[in-house]
């Protein structure tokens, strides 16, 4: 079967209309709400010591300056859309959703299993999502909260009542194994929410979104684009590989997240004592404490969970998230504010109430 023969507009499916009704209705804003969370990680687990044998590096020092004891590594026959895939799985069972019921999808990773086609168009495939829109947001580690404020957009103003976003990552396909002081760092994993609609006032709540470019030389991959298209010199000097500035990334963060989260939480009409959990960027606990510290909440109400994961970029704050709901920690009408901050120099912030039921331990 071809390609354009697989494509659902020529199996029956036809693409939602625009009408004049819809258009009115959409001058009504809904709510936007979380009706499905899930989340997956590979089974390979590489820990601290592990990377002992493989830099020069020990688990006191990387636990004493990041708080990670280990990280999950992606198999061999695995990409990021096979992890995105089971995560989606996981977040759809959780609203009682079939793929076929979505309509749009969006995916936040920096490693898709290729430049084009987007990550999305070959989830909607592997999925069998065949309604769904895709694209993709390449925000780095805010994307998964990037992606949640993108796909409200949709729901709050009438546009799909079915929403996935996605954010998964393989980050240890382009670590740099030789530089140890981002190789002890990063991990692969994906995280999945469905967004469907509700009454005004309900679920997102208030968001911010900031980017500064200026910095954006301090995490990147050199050569990965067209200005510096992959060659021998770059596989040769591991510029197709993850660079960091960590002084001035954490330097960017600590400042940027209470002005990001001050202004989501501005627009929400909250404040700092109304917020019952902070899911934050899962970069480094040093970054998780200082922001916990300047943002005046405290740290027992900050999520964390780098220990068992490292930085996942994009799918860190999908799997913290889903990580309080499964332990049952998230109780109804629970406040959530998610600050993401990374690559570009991006930062976004959303306060989110939680109006799912707790789920059976």
């Amino acid at each position: 079967m071809s390609a354009l023969q697989r494509c659902s507009r020529f199996n029956g499916v036809t693409a939602r209309s625009t009408t004049g009704k819809w258009l009115l209705d959409t001058m009504k804003l809904r709510g936007s709400v979380i009706a499905g969370l899930g989340s997956y990680v590979p089974e390979r687990i590489l820990t601290n010591a592990d990377l002992e044998k493989i830099v020069d590096t020990s688990d006191e020092w990387i636990v004493t300056h990041t708080g990670m004891k280990e990280r999950r590594v992606i198999a061999e026959d695995q990409n990021t859309s096979d992890l995105a895939v089971e995560a989606s799985k996981v977040a759809l069972r959780d609203a009682g959703l079939a793929a076929e019921d979505l309509e749009l999808i969006i995916v936040g990773t920096v490693t898709p299993d290729t430049v084009f086609p987007s990550a999305s168009a070959i989830l909607e495939d592997k999925l069998g999502a065949k309604r769904a829109a895709s694209f993709d947001v390449v925000t780095g580690c805010t994307g998964f909260v990037d992606g949640m404020i993108t796909g409200s957009q949709y729901v709050m103003t009438g546009g799909y009542d079915n929403v996935l976003v996605v954010a998964a990552e393989a980050l240890t396909r382009v670590t740099n194994w030789e530089d140890r002081s981002t190789c002890v760092l990063f991990g692969d994993g994906a995280g999945a929410v469905v967004l469907q609609p509700d009454e005004a006032g309900k679920g997102l709540l208030g968001y911010a979104m900031d980017t500064q470019g200026f910095a954006g030389e301090a995490l990147t991959i050199p050569s990965s684009g067209s200005a510096w298209p992959p060659d021998e010199k770059a596989i040769a000097e591991n510029a197709t590989k993850i660079y960091m500035n960590g002084h001035e990334i954490f330097r960017m963060a600590v400042r940027g997240i209470p002005h990001i989260a001050g202004l989501a939480m501005s627009k929400a009409g909250v404040t700092n004592e109304d917020i019952d959990w902070v899911v934050m960027h899962q970069a480094n606990q040093r970054i998780l404490d200082a922001a916990a510290d300047r943002l005046g909440i405290e740290r027992a109400r900050v999520v964390s969970n780098l220990h068992k994961y490292g930085n996942t970029s994009a799918a860190s704050m999908a799997l913290a998230f889903d990580e309080i709901y499964r332990d049952g920690c998230l109780q109804t009408g629970d406040l959530v504010l998610l600050v993401g901050f990374g690559a570009g120099f991006c930062l976004s912030g959303a306060v989110v109430r939680w109006e799912k039921e707790t789920p059976p331990r």
